[in-house]
């Protein structure tokens, strides 16, 4: 991983991040399973991204993120990342440990050296063979970019915490409470290429995020057509984390909404699609970037938009999978319209309205099963003409980020 940026006075990073989980499950009379994962961490070799930059006086954003934020200095360390026992039946099933999560709100996130995996109970149920409940319960969180189980109130904050609503930084890492997250979600497939998702996601003390998406997929000589809307909004809970302002993540008496739309064609080896969302309401959405990345349509990797009080985002993505090399190149392009970088109730994070261009190219070896070499290009840069403070473009835009990625999976049964 390497950033760099054309302001030679903001100091650029790289990174080389090493990472290898052994487990395994364990099926016993097809009902019951255990399964158990440990992973190991190490940085080869890197800058001192540890130390902030001289400028700002801020900490690196995207390198540190490989490995543990809470002592980047760390060349080698482990955690044990799954660790689980599940019973199943055809139309019902429970987990307890610890596991992976894929949800909405709270996911594996879009690619460090590790996932975000959660501790706590998880139970499905498919009534019918096209529908299906899920609840989960969780008490501990163990983040991408951290080796160490915490409870869920001490997480948030971990990443940058960017401004209080009073233009101050924020200070609720440490000073945020909140003892469980609750999730449950309704997924479902209909007649005529329909499907509709739905999830709560209930952040004791903090927030609670309701989301649903709807899809529909028709295809005919031209190719095949995804058409989707999501929904949802966003209220605060209890004290928002802190009955101390100055402390609190979420202002209680925040109500936020958010629509987003897409329309995707598929044909042969080409992708596209166009999406879009607004984001409103009033205080800020937010969602711990700790826990997952954003779920709207208009999403590109290494950037969320999370924090505002409104955005509005125009996104256009195109694939192209070589038909005679195992090649496939995409690209993203997107405008995002943020707050005023001077309205701190608004802007948490002193971010202004950006474009993001992702250039990606992915090679998976015919010959080698479960290997592919990943390399991502990201360009963010300031939609104002306006000379930006340093704060505002470090980690922010102005930037050139560069990863390359080798994965490896070795399945024995």
């Amino acid at each position: 991983m390497n950033t760099a940026y054309p302001n030679e006075t903001l100091r650029s990073d790289y990174a080389l991040g090493l990472t290898s989980l052994v487990g395994g499950k364990l099926t016993l009379q097809k009902k019951w399973e255990i399964q158990a994962g440990y992973r190991v961490f190490g940085n080869a070799f890197s800058s001192d991204f540890w130390l902030p930059d001289p400028v700002t006086g801020q900490a690196n954003r995207y390198e540190s993120g490989l490995f543990n934020v809470l002592e980047p200095q760390d060349r080698f360390f482990g955690r044990i990342e799954l660790l689980s026992l599940g019973y199943s039946q055809p139309n019902f099933g429970v987990k307890v440990g610890k596991m992976g999560i894929q949800s909405d709100w709270v996911n594996a996130q879009d690619g460090r050296l590790s996932p975000t995996v959660v501790e706590g109970i998880q139970a499905w149920y498919s009534p019918k063979p096209n529908w299906k409940i899920t609840a989960l319960a969780i008490n501990r969180m163990n983040i991408r970019g951290s080796k160490d189980w915490m409870p869920v109130g001490e997480t948030v904050g971990l990443f940058p915490q960017g401004r209080s609503p009073l233009g101050k930084a924020s200070a609720y890492f440490g000073n945020t409470t909140s003892p469980w997250l609750g999730i449950w979600e309704l997924e479902g497939k209909m007649k005529g290429g329909k499907t509709l998702r739905f999830s709560q996601t209930y952040a004791a003390n903090l927030f609670s995020t309701y989301w649903a998406t709807f899809e529909k997929t028709s295809k005919n000589s031209h190719g095949t057509w995804i058409s989707g809307i999501q929904g949802g909004f966003q209220h605060g809970v209890g004290d928002g984390g802190n009955s101390l302002i100055e402390l609190q993540y979420k202002n209680p008496k925040d109500l936020n909404f958010a629509v987003s739309a897409k329309l995707n064609w598929k044909k042969g080896a080409w992708e596209t699609q166009l999406s879009a969302t607004q984001i409103g309401g009033k205080g800020r959405w937010l969602s711990p970037r700790e826990w997952g990345k954003d779920a709207w349509y208009t999403f590109i990797p290494r950037e969320r938009n999370e924090g505002f009080e409104t955005v509005t985002a125009v996104v256009g993505y195109v694939s192209y999978r070589f038909e005679n090399l195992p090649l496939n190149l995409y690209s993203y392009s997107g405008l995002h319209f943020l707050p005023s970088t001077q309205d701190a109730d608004a802007n948490k994070y002193n971010f202004p309205s950006y474009r993001q261009h992702n250039i990606g190219l992915r090679y998976t070896p015919k010959k080698l099963k479960n290997l592919d070499f990943h390399l991502i290009l990201m360009v963010k840069e300031p939609l104002t003409s306006k000379k930006l403070l340093p704060v505002q473009q470090y980690n922010k835009v102005d930037l050139w980020h560069f990863n390359g990625l080798i994965n490896w999976k070795l399945k024995k049964d």
